[in-house]
């Protein structure tokens, strides 16, 4: 096990030099093999892989740890070996066993840190704090030489360590509670091996920056009697001021504040420093909320709550759930159900089921858009549900996490960072809409939601809920496999009827309509709903008023300076911007190249589909929903709501209203164009397209009036868009798990991408070869047959001002990946002067 380093010996980041491409830290290599202390980093059991399955859990049991650390240091404490004494030598040059220092037993706390260097590192624990520390808490410890004592976490304490070096100790205990129970930091030990990435940055993850610094809470002083102010003769010794204060404090059954205790006792201060003083009362510091955060419920949201008896398909699926809570045991379970099946009942009906143990359920959605609603159908039904999500205020998702780490929570709602919720009585975790790429982070650490669902249910002994009308095809192949079990809903409640799907070829000429976005078939669609009082939703997954901004003299295209990417043009404010970086400049009047005055704004936008809609259905109440009008909190809220209500007769937006969301009076649903992502350089690219098409036109037809469904395409004939026209998701995921077979795409096979960046072109690439050198020479070593592709420039080849290559790694054996990376990264190290960093990206989704 490390021990805690001095400065002249301290490893750099175990994990190479890795640093998120997204943001602009780096973080250091470990030095080369004659500069590498001899401090051994903790090996953690190997994963098994990126399908459905985890590494034993057994593996990571506490008395089989123990037992392992204990092997280690009592080999580590045996005397060596003694030289052969060599012609020559006279005297033995160890000293004789009984001069030998023995070791020392006491008690060890293995701490991490979220910057290099990551640890985990050994200090021994003062005797004034072993009652006090736990894993899971933050201590801050000596690092080195430095003067200021660094923060970290304590992922273990070995109460009976031997050690024959000395170690430094433990400074201080921030947290007066463990903020990660003993099962979550088992996740974050098997988090940081499986996405290798340090354990401090994942701790850092898992707690809201809200919670680490106690948003929303304020330091209170309570005062209790101390037992010799509660004899006689004390109290009547004392000035009558002070004699009834104290009377008041020792008749309280518990402490009390300065402000309660003046007003209880109808004095000022003054008597109560006076007793202080006289050693009479004792003082505690406790943090505690300053208030109660508004919290706006979803109770009355304008949705309409149908109580009927479960369909056939719904009381099947529901047996099944309760079977797997009931076993005690941990299954997961995909539960494949049509748009309008009735998903989201059968979720709360066996939450009920599981409340009346006392035991709570993580409900995970994948945009922020869908917490609304979803929060309001389980405040209808429970009593006590949180929400976590990104646009709270600090002081209400401290307040939301303090309430669902005491177990006052029957359920906890909330997009992907919600599956680390604190609950004390954890029951079920479901994940709905479990193909959603959202549920993957993008920045370190890269986990998925599934993923890690998935491990905290193994762990749990729990069953895990995936719920989807078009599963990702790593869900889909876990049943085929047996991983997972499948529990189908082939038909809509009330054997309501799947919506028609009708197919536009932009490609002809006569179909478009006035040279604008909406086509004659669609617009006459639309006016049709109007008129018949229903709702329409139209679907652009391209935000911005135009794409580009072209010269048409010389062919200059307005791009982004730090990622050669074209500017979106924004009207609203009259900008162009970089939808990567966020880089904003006034949209030019003139080429800035040739100073062209006729400038042109090509490509298609939601902000341009707008005026369009607005310009050829004046009689529409029309909302607009994209990441631009949506940044104020409560805004999602707000607008459907009025949707909901009526207020509202036509929605159009992003892929934010595609999914999840129910409203029985929208007859027609619009796909503007659906090959946005289909041409994308992405193996999923089908996939998604597919899933796109297929959620979106689940939003027709859930009410008695039906529902019709218009897709504009050039690509009409593709597998993907005929198979969603039909609503046939096993004869595309067939078709698609076969194309992937001939080249062991997932989840087939397992893949890997390593991204290098910097800002100078030449050195990053020379960073990307000597590391595709390593991985090589790392893979003939361990004799694995891993595919190495690359390094290459990516299709999104500047980023950021930094220069990117990548490196992607394929294998049938996930753990041969795994394994083959780390060996190759144990050791790389770049120069700081080249300003190169690199990040492991596991179970990738983003290939650009």
């Amino acid at each position: 096990m490390p021990e805690s380093p001095s400065e002249s010996d301290l490893p750099q980041d175990p994990h190479g030099s890795q640093a998120d491409p997204s943001s602009g830290n780096a973080a250091s290599g470990p030095p080369p093999s004659h500069q590498q202390p001899a401090i051994r980093q903790r090996a953690l059991p190997r994963n098994s892989g990126t399908d459905m399955t985890l590494p034993d859990w057994e593996q990571f049991s506490e008395e089989e740890l123990a037992q392992r650390r204990l092997a280690e240091r009592e080999q580590s404490a045996k005397k060596p070996a003694q030289p052969e004494i060599k012609q020559g030598q006279l005297f033995e040059l160890d000293p004789p066993p009984w001069e030998l220092e023995e070791p020392q037993q006491l008690a060890i706390a293995s701490v991490v840190f979220r910057d290099a260097p990551h640890g985990p590192y050994d200090y021994s624990v003062p005797s004034e704090l072993l009652e006090k520390l736990r894993p899971g808490m933050r201590v801050e410890v000596p690092l080195g030489r430095r003067k200021k004592l660094t923060a970290g976490w304590c992922t273990q304490i070995d109460h009976n360590a031997a050690s024959n070096r000395k170690l430094s100790p433990v400074g201080t205990v921030l947290d007066e509670q463990p903020l990660c129970d003993s099962h979550l930091v088992r996740l974050v030990l098997w988090m940081s091996h499986y996405y290798q990435c340090p354990a401090g940055q994942i701790f850092d993850a898992l707690i809201p920056a809200s919670v680490r610094s106690s948003a929303g809470t304020r330091q209170q002083t309570y005062y209790s009697a101390e037992h010799k102010a509660r004899d006689p003769k004390v109290l009547e010794a004392l000035p009558p001021k002070q004699k009834r204060a104290l009377t008041v404090l020792i008749q309280s059954e518990k402490p009390l504040t300065g402000p309660q205790w003046t007003v209880l006792a109808e004095c000022t201060q003054a008597p109560l420093q006076a007793l202080k003083k006289k050693g009479l009362v004792t003082t505690q510091q406790r943090r505690e909320m300053t208030g109660t955060p508004s919290l706006q419920t979803q109770k009355s949201d304008g949705e309409e709550t149908e109580t009927h008896p479960l369909t056939k398909d719904q009381a099947n699926a529901y047996q099944r759930i309760v079977a797997a809570i009931d076993s005690g045991q941990a299954k997961t379970l995909l539960l494949h159900g049509v748009t309008g099946s009735g998903k989201t009942e059968v979720y709360i009906q066996a939450i009920e089921h599981l409340v009346k143990y006392d035991r709570a359920a993580i409900v995970l959605v994948p945009e922020i858009s869908l917490t609304p609603q979803t929060r309001g159908r389980f405040e209808r039904r429970f009593s006590s549900v949180a929400v976590l999500h990104s646009q709270m205020t600090p002081a209400e998702r401290h307040y939301q996490w303090q309430r669902i780490r005491r177990g006052d929570v029957q359920v906890v709602v909330g997009p992907r960072s919600a599956v680390f919720a604190p609950l004390p009585r954890l029951g079920l975790i479901i994940l709905d809409e479990e193909h959603d790429n959202s549920f993957k982070q993008d920045t370190q650490p890269r986990y998925h939601a599934r993923k890690v669902a998935f491990a905290r249910a193994k762990s749990l002994n729990i069953p895990l809920l995936l719920g989807s009308a078009t599963p990702s095809l790593e869900s889909w192949h876990a049943t085929k496999t047996g991983v997972a079990e499948l529990i189908s809903m082939p038909k809509r409640v009330g054997d309501r009827p799947m919506p028609s799907v009708q197919l536009v070829d932009l490609r002809a000429r006569d179909q478009r309509g006035g040279g604008g976005a909406i086509t004659r078939q669609l617009t006459q669609a639309v006016k049709e709903t109007l008129t018949e009082n229903g709702q329409v939703i139209l679907l652009l997954n391209r935000r911005g008023y135009a794409t580009t901004i072209q010269c048409p003299a010389c062919g200059h295209v307005v791009s982004c300076p730090d990622c050669d990417l074209p500017l979106t043009h924004h009207r609203d404010g009259g900008k162009a911007v970089c939808h990567y970086c966020d880089y904003t400049i006034g949209t030019p009047p003139w080429c800035p190249a040739c100073r062209f005055d006729g400038i042109r704004y090509g490509g298609l936008g939601t902000q341009k589909l707008e005026m369009e809609v607005r310009a050829k259905f004046p009689q529409a109440n029309v909302a607009r929903m994209d990441s631009d009008t949506m940044r104020r909190p409560g805004s999602h809220q707000k607008v459907l709501s009025a949707f909901r209500s009526g207020e509202l007769n036509l929605l159009l937006g992003t892929q934010m209203i595609a999914k999840g969301l129910d409203f029985p009076n929208v007859l027609l649903v619009g796909v503007i164009n659906a090959d946005g992502a289909l041409h994308f350089p992405d193996f999923r690219a089908s996939e998604r397209t597919f899933q796109l098409v297929t959620q979106v036109a689940g939003r027709t037809g859930r009410g008695q009036r039906g529902g019709r469904v218009i897709v504009q395409t050039f690509s009409p004939e593709h597998e993907a868009i005929q198979a969603a026209s039909r609503h046939d998701y096993e004869t595309f995921a067939d078709a698609e798990l076969q194309s992937r077979r001939r080249f062991n795409y997932p989840p087939l096979g397992s893949i890997a991408r390593i991204i290098l960046r910097g800002s100078v072109e030449e050195q990053a690439e020379a960073a990307a070869n000597d590391l595709t050198q390593r991985l090589e020479a790392s893979r003939t070593a361990l004799g694995y047959e891993v595919r190495i592709l690359g390094p290459a420039p990516p299709p999104m080849a500047k980023l950021r001002g930094k220069f990117r290559f990548h490196i992607l790694l394929q294998c049938l054996d996930p753990l041969q990946l795994g394994a083959t990376i780390r060996r190759a990264t144990d050791r790389f190290k770049i120069p700081d002067k080249e300003d190169v960093q690199y990040v492991v990206d596991i179970d990738p989704l983003d290939m650009l």
